[in-house]
């Protein structure tokens, strides 16, 4: 993975972008933390992460809309967030799957969506796409028990 460098001086990253290796139970152990303390607004603290993270990355990105898409779904796979793939692109409708989420993964079995870091990154993702504002809903999640994580993204 030639996109990957090591300064030797502590610095990891990605196509010239800082990054750093985290392992997903580490993330799993703070998200359940966070839904203990704070409940449901666990969640809109992670996809904010998720959407900053997202709008960091997309700065270096440039050209047209299914351009752009494809290469942050390329990325977010050879960073280790699992394999992604676009099911669906329209004026105002974005669909990515993701297989083997590692935060679906470590989260374990859950009765609901747990992917919210992903959800923030799409997020920024469709916005950039449509445009404008977009909500993004994870509709079947790997910890939930489905075979994959689902993003629905409508321009809103």
């Amino acid at each position: 993975m030639s996109d990957l460098a090591y300064d030797g001086a502590g610095r990891l990253s990605y196509r010239g972008a800082r990054y750093l290796l985290v392992r997903p139970e580490t993330l799993a152990a703070l998200q359940k933390a966070v839904e203990a303390l704070v409940g449901d607004g666990a969640t809109a603290c992670l996809v904010a992460g998720g959407r900053a993270g997202g709008g960091s990355a997309l700065r270096g990105l440039e050209g047209p809309a299914d351009q752009v898409i494809a290469r942050l779904l390329e990325m977010g796979s050879r960073i280790g967030w699992g394999a992604f793939a676009l099911e669906r692109f329209t004026r105002d409708e974005l669909v990515v799957t993701v297989s083997d989420s590692p935060f679906a993964a470590a989260y374990g079995p859950a009765g609901g969506p747990v992917c919210h870091l992903t959800r923030g990154v799409l997020e920024r993702l469709a916005e950039l796409a449509f445009g404008g504002p977009a909500v993004v809903r994870e509709t079947a999640c790997a910890a939930a028990g489905a075979p994959r994580c689902r993003f629905e993204a409508r321009h809103a």
